[in-house]
């Protein structure tokens, strides 16, 4: 019998100290509490489910940046400058970093849609986290939850961590660079060189990598982190302003060998800078993709504006016989005709990101007036202005933009509101037996509602009775806040009546994104609407017999067409390296008539495709362009062939 009280004894203490082993792997350190790990690894797991759901039959999404991945799998420099073609004529109108990630994967599995895209959804899932993280340090485990939950149900990250445009690499560095901050500000050590500096040397490399992934863009929420540093980092000014010197050479270092290679590389041995006027990296940076998409002075590819003019979108057959899809939204989005401080509030691009915007303008006001006395370090406090003042900024520049504006752009703003609604939405529940936080929630959610309401009310056929739900939830939930004292007992059942009724709305909202197929230039999130169409499918109106051409071809380039469009697309189909003459939009000066001329006398180019489609003051309709003087050297010079709506002409005769 005491043998036997012996054995049970020992086995039960073998098992408490197996317990003992796993259980700081799935719950944490002691200090933490026990459900923080859980949490998080349900909320990373949903979101990765969600995010690589169905992304194997998700298409090219964006068939410009898709041909460059493709390109960068098939030829090493073309990887390097993000080539829109594997014989690297002209690279593409971005840097190249998102590129790289893609084409990478692509040469490890093989290029096809999942390769290329799962490692956008595995970015989003990286970008939840590491905000989780960031929010979590200064104001908790619960509010770096509930600010992780946002983003993932944000209705434009989703989109764009489905997509293979550079915004999910650009918002996973900028996440990371916050993080860095965050982490060099609570470093004690007031020291120039000590742990602050190196972490913020840190935050100025995914800078850096960022403007590497979407140049002067990733610099809009700057202004936020550099504050927060000067506000609340140890030591005196001095120091301070001396760490974020220190920051700032790093982050020209990161992003500046890259610009410093592409100026060096000869320009005869390197493909032409896509949307630059002056074959530079550098003048792309600071005009097409930086100060003239803001004031609208840039031409973009070759004719610079004098004055600033709407880049009208491509006809509609166009991008259908390309195979890109009907772009739901149009290449430059709805923005560009009015820019004001109302614009992020107009039509679909407020159902983009800012369903609980309104939630996080009133938490950051309520915020900085209940920390207006506390001392300068006060994390709480640092975390409004490091969110703040990374979603006002962007918000204002967004906000008046001349050129160029997309609706995805929002997926920058996305953070911030996530974290914010997360700071202020626990700093006030924490606070509720104060009349003052209980009727600060209220309004959170009574605006949230009503805002959710309004959102919905733009698309009124699409699951009607939902708006009115979320609409007498919200009621609901802020009347049991105000009345919170008297119910303390059912604190935790109010809570998750009041998170329900506010993220209900955009987590629908989102997994209607996430069902629908989306294509070309300018995603649009949400149901289909009639006017922007239901997205594209890869392939368009693919015609057996000019691809058989084009596989054929044994030339350097198997065919020429203007602007990016026709040469993505086949590309994507064939697998054939194409000439995309006057690149993205046929406006840029490249190749010129001589070398195009050289070109087809070495016999390098088999085709040129010339797609019938009336002319109506579309991309291509100016004459004095390059690429109208070689489209009109091409049909004076060279014998016609009809294939479908295809004008083919056989050039190395």
């Amino acid at each position: 019998m005491t043998a036997a009280i012996s054995v049970a004894e020992e086995e039960i203490s073998v098992e408490a100290v197996h317990r003992s082993r796993w259980e700081p792997l799935i719950f944490g350190p002691p200090d933490r509490p026990r459900w923080e790990r859980p949490g998080l690894f349900a909320l990373l797991i949903v979101t990765a489910v969600v995010y690589l759901w169905g992304l194997g039959g998700a298409g090219w999404t964006n068939p410009y940046y898709a041909a460059a991945v493709q390109s960068g799998t098939q030829s090493w420099k073309a990887l390097l400058f993000a080539s829109l073609d594997p014989q690297n004529a002209i690279t593409v109108d971005k840097p190249p970093a998102a590129m790289w990630v893609m084409a990478l994967s692509g040469r490890v599995f093989g290029f096809n849609s999942w390769s290329m895209l799962a490692p956008e959804a595995l970015m989003g899932v990286a970008a939840v986290g590491l905000l989780f993280a960031t929010v979590r340090r200064w104001a908790g485990p619960a509010a770096g939850l509930l600010a992780g939950t946002v983003l993932a149900v944000t209705p434009v990250a989703a989109m764009m961590f489905r997509y293979d445009n550079p915004d999910a690499l650009l918002t996973l560095v900028l996440v990371g660079a916050a993080y860095c901050t965050v982490r060099a500000v609570d470093a004690p050590d007031a020291r120039w060189w000590s742990e602050s500096t190196g972490w913020l040397v840190g935050a100025g490399v995914l800078m850096g990598l960022g403007f590497l992934t979407k140049m002067m863009q990733a610099f809009l929420v700057l202004p936020g982190l550099a504050l927060v540093v000067l506000i609340a980092g140890a030591g005196g000014i001095l120091s301070r302003m001396a760490k974020l010197a220190t920051a700032g050479a790093a982050l020209v270092v990161s992003a500046g060998w890259y610009v410093a290679l592409v100026e060096l590389w000869p320009a005869d041995s390197r493909p032409f800078i896509g949307g630059s006027t002056s074959n530079s990296l550098w003048e792309l940076a600071v005009d097409y993709n930086g100060l003239g998409r803001v004031f609208g002075n840039h031409g973009g590819g070759g004719h610079p504006a004098a004055t600033p003019q709407p880049k009208p979108a491509p006809p509609v057959d166009a991008v259908v016989a390309s195979g890109g899809g009907q772009p739901r939204g149009g290449f430059g989005g709805f923005g560009d005709s009015h820019p004001g401080v109302t614009r992020l509030f107009h039509g679909e691009l407020a159902t983009e990101f800012s369903w609980l915007l309104p939630a996080a303008l009133i938490a950051l006001v309520a915020g900085l007036w209940l920390t207006r006395r506390v001392v300068r370090t006060d994390r709480v406090r640092a975390g409004l202005v490091l969110w703040g003042g990374w979603l006002l900024v962007t918000a204002a520049v967004l906000s008046y933009m001349s050129r160029s504006f997309h609706s995805y752009y929002s997926v920058m703003l996305a953070p911030a509101i996530a974290a914010l609604v997360g700071i202020g939405a626990t700093g006030l529940w924490q606070r509720r037996d104060q009349l003052a936080a209980r009727i600060t929630l209220a309004l959170m959610l009574i605006a949230t509602g009503i805002w959710t309401f309004e959102l919905l009310h733009r698309t009124p056929d699409w699951l009607p009775w939902l708006r009115w739900s979320i609409a007498a939830l919200a009621l609901a939930a802020a009347a049991m806040v105000l009345g919170l004292t008297r119910f303390r007992r059912y604190g935790l059942v109010i809570a998750g009546v009041a998170l329900f009724s506010a993220l209900l709305g955009p987590t629908v909202y989102t997994m209607e994104t996430v069902a629908q197929t989306q294509a070309g230039g300018s995603p649009i999130a949400g149901p289909p609407r009639p006017s922007h169409g239901q997205g594209g499918r890869d392939g368009g109106s693919a015609d057996p017999q000019l691809d058989g051409l084009i596989t054929a071809a044994n030339n350097r380039w198997a065919a020429a067409a203007v602007g990016a469009s026709q040469v993505s697309a086949i590309e994507l189909r064939t697998g054939a390296s194409l000439l995309a003459v006057g690149g993205f939009s046929g406006r840029d000066e490249s190749p010129t008539l001589a070398q195009f001329q050289s070109y087809v006398a070495d016999h390098q180019v088999g085709y040129y495709l010339v797609p019938q489609r009336k002319q109506d003051g579309g991309w291509h309709s100016d004459t004095e362009s390059t690429s109208a003087q070689i489209t009109a050297w091409v049909k004076a010079n060279f014998p016609v062939t009809m294939l479908g709506n295809m004008e083919v002409y056989r050039l190395d005769t």
